[in-house]
């Protein structure tokens, strides 16, 4: 287990780091190091934000400035931030936190017009179509971090064999709920963005709405389980969202 490394970035950010790989126990490690942070709550922290293998704490430093007369307030907040992680960093309960929690359904419509890539990761994997629809609804999912674009979730959990690199001509436009994968990772694409990840499928589910509270459907640390729907569906669920979002509140 690699100890917790905390250094400045910036002059009201601290990095918590306690890794350098995208790998599922550091990040379960990272989301269980967070939910422990926001617990505290300690005073002047004005986010807690986690990723692959850090957790970014955000800070007021006129709150820790005069903490204590010969450190800076990062200094003073590092130095609080070891002490409160210290005693739980080495405990194996971390690696348990959040496997219980039910997981988030995400509806998706495979290949056709809406996963022009599925044939390529099909063939790529020696397999056919249905069987790479089936091994990525298997998938036990988890949001190892959001970004970027808001709402746009990295998702740990995709079966060895569907392991696709990204596309060597990114497209320009890909559509707003898009499922794809990149590398070892599946996500989906929160609004119409540029990107170069393998198109498998669309969710009608809208992902991110600066409207909505909270604005993004997906949090890190999440669970995630995907579920195969026909076009049909997709239709019949992509209008019902229309409905709500132009209902009158």
């Amino acid at each position: 287990m690699n100890a917790i490394d905390i250094h400045p970035l910036g002059d009201r950010t601290l990095l918590i780091r306690l890794g350098d790989d995208i790998d599922a126990a550091t990040n379960v490690r990272v989301h269980a190091l967070a939910d422990h942070l926001r617990a505290a709550r300690l005073a002047g922290i004005v986010d807690i934000v986690p990723a692959y293998a850090s957790i970014a704490v955000h800070y007021d430093p006129l709150v820790w400035f005069g903490a204590a007369s010969d450190r800076s307030p990062g200094d003073c907040l590092a130095q609080r931030l070891r002490a409160l992680l210290a005693p739980i960093d080495a405990g194996a309960h971390v690696d348990t936190v959040g496997t219980n929690d039910a997981p988030v359904d995400i509806p998706v419509c495979y290949g056709g017009d809406v996963g022009p890539d599925l044939a390529d990761v099909a063939r790529h994997a020696g397999l056919d179509a249905h069987d790479v629809v089936a091994r990525h609804i298997a998938g036990d999912y988890r949001v190892a971090m959001l970004g970027f674009a808001p709402g746009f979730p990295y998702l740990l959990g995709l079966a060895p064999s569907l392991h696709m690199p990204r596309r060597a001509n990114p497209r320009t436009r890909v559509p707003a709920g898009s499922v794809a994968i990149g590398g070892a990772q599946t996500g989906i694409y929160p609004r119409e963005l540029p990107g170069g990840w393998q198109i498998i499928g669309r969710t009608p589910l809208c992902l991110f709405d600066a409207a909505r509270e909270p604005p993004s459907l997906l949090a890190a640390g999440q669970r995630v389980r995907f579920r195969a729907i026909d076009a049909e569906e997709f239709r019949a669920c992509a209008e019902r969202i229309a409905d709500a979002a132009n209902a009158p509140s």
